[in-house]
């Protein structure tokens, strides 16, 4: 029986026990594990972008919105003080003083004798300053002069007549001040016209209730 001898048995051996070699598995198993390492690595910085980035871009929106707050709130604050504004005018023009009804007024009052000389308005407008707690406002003074000349049958005797007169016209009475609204001045001495007659001139000051606006 022939004997059969195999020359590359101990290379074989050796080879067998280089695949086979502990140290060698676990360098491969470390390098295994550190290329998954590397690759979560990986996916973990690209999340981290990710999320930065969305972060940034809700910080954006965030800010976006914020300054269109800022702008509606200009805005309002500007609208409700044009509206503040529009109320005090239309107060303002609701409530203005008309010439054309003191006219009509005047030309109710008839005392015998007397005549209407003149017709004078001071409209007299003080402003307050606005504070932390009030608004602005502006007080509003009107007094009306009314020069007369008495040429009646006694001069001067009119005078009175014509203020009680104007104090009791329904249109002075809801204008004129309580206290004082009719006041006589200015009454001269009894002079004599190129006519002949006898006569004298006088002013009633009518001061109107203060108004603030």
């Amino acid at each position: 029986m022939p004997i059969r001898i195999n020359l590359l048995a101990e290379a074989q051996i050796a080879e067998e026990l280089r695949r086979h070699d502990p140290v060698k598995r676990m360098i491969f198993c470390a390098a295994l594990l550190v290329a998954l390492m590397l690759v979560w690595s990986s996916s973990l910085q690209l999340e981290a972008m990710l999320a930065k980035k969305e972060v940034a871009d809700r910080q954006m929106q965030i800010q976006t919105h914020t300054n269109e707050f800022q702008r509606v709130l200009i805005d309002q604050k500007s609208m409700a003080s044009y509206k503040e504004k529009l109320d005090a005018l239309k107060k303002l023009t609701a409530s203005r003083f008309l010439q054309g009804n003191l006219l009509n007024a005047l030309q109710q009052i008839k005392v015998d004798g007397v005549q209407l000389m003149q017709l004078t308005v001071n409209q007299d407008y003080f402003p307050t300053a606005a504070t932390k707690t009030q608004p602005g406002s502006v007080k509003e003074r009107i007094v009306v002069m009314l020069d007369a000349k008495d040429s009646s049958i006694n001069p001067g005797d009119q005078v009175n007549k014509l203020r009680d007169a104007v104090v009791a016209q329904p249109y002075f009475q809801s204008m004129l001040n309580k206290t004082n609204g009719v006041l006589v001045m200015n009454v001269t001495p009894v002079q004599t016209g190129n006519d002949g007659k006898a006569y004298v001139t006088f002013t009633l000051q009518c001061n109107f209730q203060e108004h603030v606006r």
